[in-house]
């Protein structure tokens, strides 16, 4: 019956590389990369998602695949828009009866300029009400922690461009911090460490495949290897190198120990009980760099805590969210309060 889905309340986590859409009563309707194609003589949109990300790095003159999202903030807010409008559309068919209420998630170190952008992206494309929700929150509550209780639970959510750390405790945020480096920094050391040690260009895409096939954190029992293909700077002509994930290791050295330092830095600023109940809880890893093979294991090492793996990591942050829409009544107090817009 399609009526009943008429303005269906939905939480969108907007992320830097990644946007979800979650729709209440349904679940995680909508995966997919936060890439918009422009066609920069007109700026009419081409392909926004999975099919804009294909495009990166192989576009002619006349188009521009863009990540409107830079570390987890609005860069370009006109493709924001757009983009947000188009996922909504996926998702209700019926466009011009939908005004849903939304609940959106943001990195909690967010200004309340680009808080403010955020909100006026929602509206833009069609919601009723727009509702923030600070990132690690959402992540704490799709991770299945027991945000409302009285321990101390520490998330560490490494997206594409934040990585947010948090002690929440009765439902609230303690401590928080949130840093600039996260996936996408990963890749950028990547190049440039390809660069620097083989004078070998790489795209971004091939920087984020290495990543997922040999990057990890942390010494493996058997290092794999692969080859990789890019442009040698010196001849300009393709080559062909092999590298091992020892080196690719090197290669993300530092944002990864910037990372460390974020997870180190917040736990010296949590309350003595606080930090206690963590000891027992241990650390909840969640975000597209908690699948980034020993990470974890980085993160014990390096604290001396548990770590534990969230079981859908890339989607816990849409499924907090997903939550506040469900319950909202609830939730409420999770959600960033802002003043009634009158209107």
């Amino acid at each position: 019956m399609p009526n009943s889905f008429i303005g269906r309340d939905m939480a969108v986590d907007l992320g830097t590389a990644n946007t979800l859409v979650y729709v209440r009563g349904k679940g995680v309707l909508l995966d997919e990369p936060s890439v918009v194609a422009l066609n920069d003589s007109t700026g009419e949109i081409l392909a926004v998602g999975h099919e804009a990300k294909r495009m990166i790095g192989r576009t002619p003159d006349n188009i521009a695949a863009i990540r409107p999202l830079k570390d987890g903030v609005i860069a370009d807010f006109e493709a924001t828009e757009q983009m947000l409008r188009y996922f909504i559309q996926q998702v209700h068919r019926r466009r011009y009866f939908a005004k849903p209420r939304m609940v959106v998630c943001v990195p909690s170190g967010i200004t309340a300029v680009e808080q403010r952008a955020v909100k006026e992206a929602g509206y833009q494309a069609g919601a009723r009400r727009v509702y923030i929700v600070e990132e690690p929150m959402a992540a704490a509550i799709g991770a299945g922690l027991p945000v409302h209780e009285a321990t101390g639970n520490m998330v560490v959510d490494v997206g594409g461009g934040t990585t947010e750390v948090a002690v929440i405790s009765l439902g609230g945020i303690v401590t928080s911090l949130s840093v600039r480096t996260a996936g996408d920094d990963l890749d950028a050391s990547i190049i440039a460490w390809m660069k620097k040690e083989y004078s070998l260009l790489l795209g971004e895409r091939t920087a984020e495949e290495i990543k997922t096939t040999l990057g990890s954190a942390f010494p493996l029992p058997t290092e794999p290897e692969a080859e990789i293909r890019g442009r040698d700077m010196v001849s300009g002509l393709p080559r062909t190198v092999t590298v091992s994930s020892a080196e690719v290791r090197q290669a993300m050295e530092e944002p990864l120990a910037d990372i460390v330092d974020a997870v180190r830095s917040t736990l010296d600023s949590t309350p003595p009980e606080l930090a206690g109940d963590i000891m027992d809880r241990g650390i909840v890893l969640t975000g597209g760099g908690g699948l980034l093979r020993g990470l974890d294991e980085r993160l014990r090492h390096e604290t001396g805590m548990p770590v534990h793996v969230a079981e859908d990591p890339l989607t816990s942050v849409a499924l907090g969210a997903g939550r506040c829409v469900e319950e909202f009544e609830a939730l409420q107090q999770v959600l960033v309060s802002e003043p009634r817009r009158f209107g």
